[in-house]
């Protein structure tokens, strides 16, 4: 395996020529706009209340503490449906069991950080990955570059891009991989949750190192000999045998081989072989320029990120002036 700790390359191949501008990213909370689709099933004799909250500048798990402190529970007892971004003016909902006890006045809890928009009643706690998806409204600042270039990839993007995992799920500096590799390779000790973060950066970086390599071979739109699956699909790595077969299997067998610390730890760590889409496909896609900024509009399954939308485009500088790639 590569020598990498410390200094993973993040910056994977481009399907759409390359990025054509640059631009200021989340410059304030509200060029960052995300609501979850869809309410989840009511029912007026449930032991959970759901809760739609619009959070400004507030990560979820603080949100879910504010819950948990307001209705005197555990902050176990909090669903949700997935982690929003800090940085940003989202909108999603919380699950609190409260069993036969009465509710607080939600409305206690409005501030400059979180608005209670609804209150319904439900029979189940919210779990990460049960909604429909999120619709995203980001305004992209002072953009600078080839503005023809960048037309001709703006009509492009709702055709489909690389469903690359964001570079948010490897922490900063490849820090969960970094992690990843010490429980793999030294067996280090490490709380549940923070091994919890590892697995998940470690099965990233297998999809997205097997995708990169179709997108360089230009072969990650339309499914290939021994593909499992009616559409492109990489491997999200784990216990069982890989179902991709031919010469699918062995491609795939050649990327993770050059990893083989991680995918051999996390064979053992109880994960199921999964397949996930190669193709992220924006619904509802839009974009409009307004002077020297652009804004884009568009719709993502729950587990898609933003930013692989916008990789293909523009490079990302936010509000500390580091590049996102």
């Amino acid at each position: 395996m590569p020598n990498t700790t410390g200094n993973w390359n993040l910056d994977w191949p481009r399907a759409l020529g390359g990025v054509a501008i640059e631009a200021d990213f989340r410059v304030s909370p509200e060029d960052f706009i995300v609501d979850e689709l869809a309410a989840p099933t009511a029912d007026d004799d449930g032991e959970h209340v759901y809760l739609k909250i619009r959070k400004r500048g507030a990560n979820t798990n603080w949100v879910a503490q504010q819950l948990a402190k307001a209705a005197g529970v555990r902050v176990g007892d909090i669903g949700f449906y997935g982690l929003k971004d800090r940085h940003a003016v989202t909108t999603q909902w919380f699950s609190v069991w409260l069993g036969q006890k009465g509710a607080p006045d939600w409305t206690q809890l409005n501030s400059d950080e979180i608005a209670v928009l609804e209150v319904l009643r439900g029979p189940r706690k919210l779990r990460r990955g049960e909604h429909v998806g999120n619709r995203f409204v980001i305004t992209l600042r002072n953009v600078r570059g080839d503005r023809e270039r960048a037309a001709s990839i703006l009509e492009c993007l709702g055709d489909g891009v690389p469903n690359y995992f964001g570079e948010q799920r490897f922490g900063r500096n490849g820090g969960n991989l970094d992690l990843a590799l010490q429980i793999a390779e030294d067996n280090a000790r490490v709380k549940r949750s923070d091994r919890a973060f590892a697995m998940s950066a470690a099965r990233s970086w297998l999809f997205n190192q097997v995708l990169a390599k179709r997108v360089a071979l230009d072969c990650w739109r339309e499914p290939v000999p021994g593909e499992p699956l009616a559409e492109p699909s990489g491997p999200l790595w784990g216990r069982g045998r890989n179902p991709a077969t031919a010469e699918l299997g062995e491609l795939e067998s050649s990327v993770t081989g050059e990893w083989a610390s991680l995918s051999d730890w996390l064979e053992h760590c109880g994960l199921q072989q999964e397949r996930r889409s190669l193709i992220l496909k924006p619904e509802g896609y839009g974009f409009e320029w307004q002077a020297d900024s652009l804004q884009l509009t568009f719709a993502l399954p729950p587990g898609a990120f933003a930013t692989a939308v916008l990789r293909e485009l523009s490079a990302l500088v936010n509000e500390s002036g580091a590049n996102i790639k």
